[in-house]
């Protein structure tokens, strides 16, 4: 079963969910406030018609007798109210009743009002407004206690007006109503806006994709976009980055492969003679198995030294190496060599200060063992062979000298080049080729120089010198005691 595909988001539906959800959430909120202010607002409007008909009703009032034993009278008929009633949608009501709750006229079942009179009433009057429900309705009432004198007396009248909310309620809807069209239209020219300022912005990364899809298989070439816009520089960048790391790695891989195929075929080749010639019986058994056995000792050595460059340029690619004491390395390579240097009866000598290089240990290893190796059989038997470690403030220097003949000035200039050999029976030319790849890998330097006296060569100098550690280096230029061991 095939894996499931993981969901694309793209990038236009995250700007207009990004953008489209807070301002809907904010419309939202903000129409619901508005609806509500708006219903205040057409309260205040339209509750001084309320007072205006409760006015209109006090004036319509008499009264006999003074204070609680006055008789207040009124005589104003339903239809007096009708010019307050806006286009016969809402519908008013009224009662009049003394401070004592009795009706004087107008509808009995209104409910009677209970509250107080503000402290600051909003209207030159003794006025209060207030919702309530009249036969299922909801309501908006208007109590006005309305003094009431006459030559024959002297009274307080509690004039009650109720009107029904529909003429509020459909003006607060038309106004929302209009409002969310307004609000819907700013929504759509924000969508619209994101999609074309997405569908612009976008068109730089296309064109770029439809380049790379245009070019043919095994183009690593780097990306040509002077035009891009600079939000995609550092993106165009750091491709380009990848892509010359793995030109590199592709042109290292094919030389590896064109490398070992030729080298790996002239021993393989030379191992098929001579097994057929010892089927043949044309030499000894015994001197045929020793010449297969160097052949297949040659071939290993190859294989063996072409896989220690593959891995170099393996590790060249990883992240930050460790720190490693090159000096211990190098006393323990030396230790390991050391059945050689005695066969070879070689006066060695080693001196080390402490080196701390960033560096895998294993490049290290292969690094001295190279070289000592490399010393070791050069130098003539029973000679001298000298190891020096030394490090300043930012660098260490390794000089391994021998007492050898030396080397050729023409064959100096090619010596790091794979497969060039100073002496092709004793060697597959690949030591100090990886040496060079180590050495560069760790941004250091290698050289060899022969060691003169006049015209007579006394011997040969190999000198690599690496970068120490960074905070090594900080640390120990202030004191050089920490350098030595």
């Amino acid at each position: 079963m095939s894996e499931p595909q993981q969901a694309t988001h793209s990038l236009r539906r995250r700007l207009l969910l990004g953008i489209l959800v807070p301002v809907i959430a904010f419309i939202s909120f903000n129409t619901y406030s508005l609806y509500h202010q708006t219903l205040a607002s057409l309260h205040t409007a339209y509750d001084r018609t309320l007072l205006a008909s409760a006015k209109s009703i006090s004036e319509q009032l008499d009264v006999e007798g003074y204070d609680d034993d006055a008789q207040i009278r009124a005589i104003v008929p339903y239809s007096a109210l009708e010019a307050f009633e806006a286009d016969n949608q809402s519908h008013m009501f009224y009662r009049i009743s003394t401070q004592g709750g009795e009706v004087i006229s107008g509808f009995g079942d209104l409910p009677e009002w209970r509250g107080k009179i503000p402290l600051k009433p909003p209207y030159a009057a003794l006025v209060d407004f207030y919702d309530d429900v009249f036969r299922d309705q909801p309501v908006r009432v208007a109590v006005l206690l309305q003094p009431v004198a006459s030559a024959e007396g002297r009274g307080m009248a509690v004039i009650q007006v109720a009107e029904t909310l529909e003429v509020r309620e459909t003006l607060a809807l038309q106004i929302l109503w209009k409002t969310l069209m307004r609000q819907a239209l700013l929504i759509a020219v924000i969508a619209f806006t994101v999609l074309w300022v997405v569908q612009r912005a976008t068109r730089p990364v296309r064109h770029l994709s439809l380049q790379l899809q245009a070019r043919g298989e095994g183009d690593l070439s780097p990306i040509a976009a002077p035009t891009a816009p600079r939000e995609l520089q550092p993106l165009i960048a750091a491709t380009n980055q990848v892509m010359q790391r793995l030109r590199h790695l592709l042109r290292h891989q094919k030389r590896f492969v064109r490398d070992a195929s030729h080298q790996l075929r002239t021993p393989l080749a030379v191992l098929k003679t001579q097994v057929q010639s010892a089927l043949r019986g044309d030499m000894p058994a015994e001197q045929a198995l020793h010449e297969i056995s160097d052949t297949v000792d040659r071939a290993t050595q190859l294989a063996n030294q072409m896989l220690a460059l593959a891995k170099v340029e393996q590790l060249r690619q990883q992240s930050e190496p460790p720190i490693t004491r090159l000096d211990e390395v190098l006393r323990t390579v030396a230790l390991e060599i050391s059945p050689l240097i005695a066969q070879r009866d070689l006066d060695f000598g080693i001196h080390t200060e402490a080196a701390p290089v960033r560096a895998h240990e294993w490049m290290l290893r292969e690094l001295t063992r190279n070289l000592l190796h490399n010393a070791v059989r050069h130098a003539p038997q029973g000679s001298e062979l000298a190891v020096d470690l030394r490090c300043d403030a930012h660098h260490t220097a390794l000089t391994i000298s021998d007492c050898g003949p030396g080397i050729d000035p023409e064959l100096a200039a090619r010596l790091f080049q794979p497969f060039s050999a100073g002496d092709v029976r004793s060697g597959s030319g690949l030591g100090l080729a990886i040496c060079q790849e180590i050495v560069q890998a760790l941004g250091g330097s290698i050289t060899l120089t022969n060691r003169e006296q006049g015209t007579r060569v006394l011997g040969l100098d190999a000198v690599v010198r690496l970068p120490l550690a960074q905070h090594f280096a900080s640390t120990a230029h202030g004191n050089p005691a920490q350098l030595s061991e």
